[in-house]
């Protein structure tokens, strides 16, 4: 993140940047509207953006939707793109990467498809008590 930036502003500047650059219209559902540690958000920004390339590259998908949220109970991040999706998963190291981000803050991450209906990233963060 740039300095001084929250997360919910260095997630709508990459997203616009991206949407852009790509031609993919972003439909944002939710960024976060409170602070979230550094470390969390600089995971989130790792994996949205191997997600994105992952849309960008192999989905075929001309919308994609994002939710970002930040609550008591931790983080949760849903990227949903509306492609051609999978029939069976074979992960690449672009999920590898995004679930040994999500492990290493202490959360967990899922992707699935629907072949010809789009694909979904889910990762989630418990705050730590």
């Amino acid at each position: 993140m740039r300095g001084g930036q929250s997360l919910a502003e260095a997630l709508e500047s990459y997203l616009t940047e991206w949407s852009e650059r790509t031609g993919i219209t972003v439909e944002t559902w939710a960024l976060p509207s409170s602070e979230v540690p550094s470390r969390i958000a600089a995971g989130v920004l790792t994996a949205m953006r191997e997600a994105l390339s992952n849309v960008e590259h192999h989905s075929g998908a001309s919308l994609v939707s994002v939710a970002v949220t930040a609550s008591k109970s931790g983080l949760r991040m849903t990227i949903r793109d509306h492609g051609q999706g999978f029939a069976a998963l074979r992960p690449g190291g672009g999920i590898a990467r995004m679930r040994a981000t999500f492990t290493e803050l202490g959360g967990s991450l899922s992707v699935t498809g629907t072949q010809n209906e789009g694909t979904t990233v889910s990762g989630v963060v418990p705050r730590r008590r």
